[in-house]
């Protein structure tokens, strides 16, 4: 992901636009904070009232999901049209599944939080073990190392200064009115992470001089399969069921105004992630025609607009990639904090309470102050992400070691929630 030695940064007015823009979302973000009240009920300040429309919750679940474009620039580089067909492939048939068996069941099942769903159906020992495996999932320090980097790049600053700064700014964000602040942010991002591929497309595509310099490209860039075969390929589709236990997701479908927008947003969002794939896809091939040497791939979004786009261009597209980065992150702070001082309080009362699962869940919404919980959680999730990002920097590394652990834990045990027929008993 880069080393700690100095960098290059954009020029004054470039750097000016993304200062501008993280200035703007930290103040957005703080101002809402000192505007809210203490006593906003669980739904309303964690789904903020299950009132999410269409156009919101498109935006919001588009941005969240797709926060790693750094590594979509590296696979596309390298691997070039097989980001497309055999990375996305996978997710886009994950989206669908989830669209079709378990958004309108997700709206309909009056639940604010995953392991809520865990438990209500397996009681408080699986809810407990599942709550640590969403607060780990929820962790976003792949994506806090992501905007280290570009920060990094933007201001010429430390990794470690850049990792800090993005992490100040993104809690700053979370702090104001809870999943309300959240769905606004990504709704700019959304606009911001399209805007920024479609300003650099164009130019990249002229300086190589056209869509056929991507025939001179290595064979395995024109592969359906990027020259690593079936079973590479295969491991996107075991990857891609993560899809199905994404608390983000989710809580998306928890909070929208009705069964039938949860099941169009996710289907009207697969459509927007298919596009947006082959906007990264050309700007990635692109870039491997342009900087056929590039050292660290990783950063080949960056190093492309530093070469192809003009002053004001660059900061702008930089802008973009921050806000497809920074989407992520806030989404991600929300549930891990909203997991930490909510879920966790909620299960240890199932443990010591003589009721029912149902009225513990029933009482502790009426108590819980969730605004006040929330935030002590993200003050512990985001100090534990930004450690994490900077203990280990390495995006992948993080992925796997993360992620490995996550899907398998959660799949039956969630989706036999909804789906009766995949239930397993208490005992299993």
């Amino acid at each position: 992901m880069g080393g700690a030695g100095p960098v290059p940064a954009l020029g004054g007015v470039d750097a000016a636009l993304v200062l501008a823009y993280l200035a703007a979302l930290g103040l957005l973000g703080w101002v809402r904070a000192r505007r809210g009240g203490r006593g906003e009920a669980a739904t309303d300040f964690l789904l903020a009232g299950r009132t999410l429309t269409l156009p919101g919750f498109v935006a919001t679940l588009v941005s969240t999901w797709y926060g790693g474009v750094l590594g979509v620039g590296e696979y596309s580089y390298r691997f070039g049209i097989s980001n497309w067909i055999a990375m996305g492939g996978p997710y886009y048939l994950a989206g669908l599944a989830f669209a079709l068996l378990l958004a309108a069941r997700a709206r309909t099942s009056d639940l604010v939080t995953v392991p809520e769903r865990l438990l209500r159906d397996h009681g408080p020992a699986v809810a407990t073990a599942g709550a640590v495996i969403v607060l780990l999932n929820m962790l976003p320090a792949p994506y806090l190392l992501m905007l280290g980097v570009l920060v990094r790049r933007s201001f010429g600053l430390s990794l470690t200064a850049g990792v800090l700064l993005a992490a100040a700014i993104s809690m700053a964000v979370v702090l104001g009115s809870g999943f309300r602040a959240v769905v606004r942010t990504n709704a700019l991002q959304f606009a911001l992470m399209y805007g920024g591929f479609l300003l650099v497309l164009p130019f990249a595509w002229s300086a190589a001089g056209g869509l056929g310099a991507l025939g001179t490209l290595p064979a395995e860039c024109l592969s359906w399969d990027g020259g690593l075969g079936i079973q590479a390929v295969l491991v996107w589709y075991l990857i891609a069921l993560q899809t199905l236990v994404e608390p983000t997701f989710y809580q998306r479908c928890f909070a929208a105004r009705s069964p039938t927008i949860a099941r169009r947003g996710v289907l009207l969002s697969v459509l927007f992630w298919v596009l947006f794939d082959g906007l990264t896809t050309l700007t990635g091939m692109f870039a491997r025609v342009l900087l056929p040497a590039l050292e660290h791939p990783v950063e080949a979004y960056p190093a492309l607009a530093d070469l192809v786009l003009p002053p004001v261009a660059r900061g702008a597209f930089y802008v973009g990639m921050l806000a497809t980065v920074m989407s992520t992150v806030e989404s991600y702070l929300f549930v891990g904090a909203t997991t930490l001082g909510f879920d966790i309080p909620l299960v240890a009362r199932a443990w010591r309470r003589g009721w029912t699962v149902r009225e513990t869940i029933a009482q502790y919404r009426r108590e819980a102050p969730a605004r006040r919980a929330t935030r002590f959680g993200l003050v512990a999730v985001g100090g534990l992400a930004t450690g994490l990002a900077l203990a280990v920097p390495t995006v992948i590394g993080l992925w796997k070691g993360i992620g490995s652990v996550v899907t398998p834990a959660l799949l039956l045990p969630l989706a036999g929630g909804f789906l009766p027929r995949l239930r397993a008993g208490r005992r299993a």
